[in-house]
């Protein structure tokens, strides 16, 4: 397992994130403005704009659709506090949407990808290492979001270390893009995108632990 390549792979996820930010506010003087009018036009719809907000996410996230556009979405329509309670609740439904579409069918509308060696990997952690495979591969930014809950379905997990192990692996990440998302509108330091890069290396200890842990056929590492 290479474990630097997907360490790079976050940190450049970050800084990219930061550059995005940076450019934003250089900006500011037209682009601000605009953000904040349409964060004004969806206060005015009231309790509707969430609700829309969260079918869409879990309309668009059972598929493979990426997470962070939604993510990164909720800081600029709805703030860093109610935006990131927003796209929890939105992840987490999508996630378990996903994992009863795969258990109810049997797996057979993911079974193409099912014998791919990094597909057979996860699912053994997770069939063995259920909630500490869950939470350390959601803290890996880069990791496909609807992937995981395909394989989480077709593996032996139980459903409530699963969604346990989704919130708690989604929740940092999902934290600092949402600030990023608020960050553009001028209200929170794009800084607090550094709790992304702190949960990729978490993650990756979590993967790097869960590898190293023999599973019953297997000897010790």
């Amino acid at each position: 397992m290479r474990w630097w390549r997907p360490l790079l792979a976050c940190l450049g996820l970050v800084l990219l994130a930061s550059l995005v930010v940076l450019v934003a506010r250089a900006y500011g003087v037209s682009v601000v403005p605009q953000f904040g009018e349409v964060r004004r036009v969806v206060e005015a719809s009231g309790p509707w704009g969430p609700v829309v907000f969260v079918l869409l996410q879990v309309l668009l996230n059972v598929p493979p659709f990426p997470r962070t556009v939604f993510t990164v979405s909720a800081g600029v329509l709805f703030g860093a506090v109610s935006g990131t309670l927003l796209t929890l609740v939105a992840t987490a439904l999508a996630a378990i949407v996903a994992f009863l579409l795969v258990r109810v069918t049997g797996g057979r509308m993911v079974a193409r990808w099912a014998e791919h060696p990094r597909a057979v990997w996860v699912r053994r952690r997770l069939d063995h290492h259920g909630t500490l495979a869950v939470t350390s591969l959601r803290l890996i930014p880069m990791v496909p979001f609807a992937a995981m809950n395909y394989l989480a379905g077709l593996s032996a997990v139980r459903f409530w270390p699963y969604l346990v192990g989704t919130i708690l692996g989604s929740a940092p990440s999902t934290i600092a893009m949402v600030a990023l998302g608020d960050a553009v509108t001028g209200h929170l330091p794009p800084s607090l995108l550094l709790v992304s890069g702190v949960c990729a290396l978490l993650g990756l200890g979590g993967v790097l632990l869960a590898a190293r842990r023999p599973l019953p056929d297997e000897p010790a590492a």
